[in-house]
């Protein structure tokens, strides 16, 4: 199975991004999924019920979010109705919307989708250990689900690689998303879990994390206040990656980054034959 994960898509020039690099993905990479990270479409603050018609319209299946998923308050309404339309599993209990889904493929597999939150230097929320032991309490790699993976949206490299690490081998992947840089260590844990602390962001790399550089270096060399952050608005770079998993286990055999546009360097994996 072939899994393709892309990062947090920040304002107009990630969702630019994605419209322009899907059908390149689709036609070399042939995934038979694609999930994105969309907490940040809107404006780079949030995502609306527009946006992710438009994210399923050029190919992608599952959207993920973080923190940032209520800022566009029209959405709360419209995430009980879209079961695709992901929130952390450990926001508390009677929050709208879901934290996994099982999304069902043409042939009869499924791949079961999880998004949880991390705590450190992030908000206040439940325990993202208990919630993803909750969730793979019922569902098993291999038997329930042909593959698990799980967004794993959080500030901290230690946090991110204790909780893959908890899960090694439960589940197909577990790729971080939040801090906007994508991380150079994409491995297979010990016991078959394919890992990335964070795919990166898909936006304006000749930014601050997405936002206009000269106002956000304003407020780091200045300490006064300034002008409202905005996304940057040049050409984007679109960030993720590939996991491939085995079809009778479910576990991970490869995970491969993508990046593709915009100032970084070009990777991609093999096109498939």
């Amino acid at each position: 199975m072939r899994i393709v994960f892309i990062g947090d898509i920040f304002g107009r020039s990630g969702r630019e991004a994605l419209e322009k690099y899907m059908p390149r993905i689709q036609k070399e990479l042939q995934p038979d999924i694609v999930i994105c990270n969309g907490e940040n479409a809107a404006n780079g603050a949030g995502i609306t019920e527009k946006i992710c018609k438009q994210f399923y319209e050029w190919g992608v299946d599952v959207i993920t979010t973080g923190n940032h998923v209520w800022d566009q308050r029209e959405i709360i309404p419209y995430i009980a109705r879209d079961k695709t339309l992901l929130r952390p599993i450990n926001f508390p209990e009677g929050t709208p919307g879901s934290g996994a889904v099982k999304h069902r493929l043409k042939d009869g597999r499924t791949v079961l989708v999880v998004n949880a939150m991390a705590r450190l230097f992030m908000d206040s929320i439940d325990d993202p250990f208990r919630g993803i032991r909750d969730v793979l309490a019922n569902e098993k790699l291999g038997k329930t689900a042909d593959a698990i993976f799980v967004d794993f949206h959080g500030e901290t490299t230690s946090e991110k690689m204790s909780f893959a690490h908890h899960i090694d081998g439960q589940v197909t992947a577990v790729v971080g998303t939040h801090t906007h840089v994508p991380t150079a260590d994409c491995h297979i844990l010990e016991k078959g879990t394919a890992y990335q602390t964070d795919a990166g962001m898909t936006g304006d790399y000749d930014s601050v994390i997405g936002m206009d550089k000269k106002i956000a270096m304003h407020r780091f060399v200045k300490k006064m206040p300034s002008e409202r952050m905005r996304p940057a608005k040049g050409k984007a770079t679109l960030c993720g990656c590939l996991v491939i998993a085995n079809e009778k286990t479910g576990k991970a055999k490869s995970i491969e980054p993508i990046r593709l546009g915009g100032v970084l360097p070009e990777v991609m994996p093999e096109k498939v034959a």
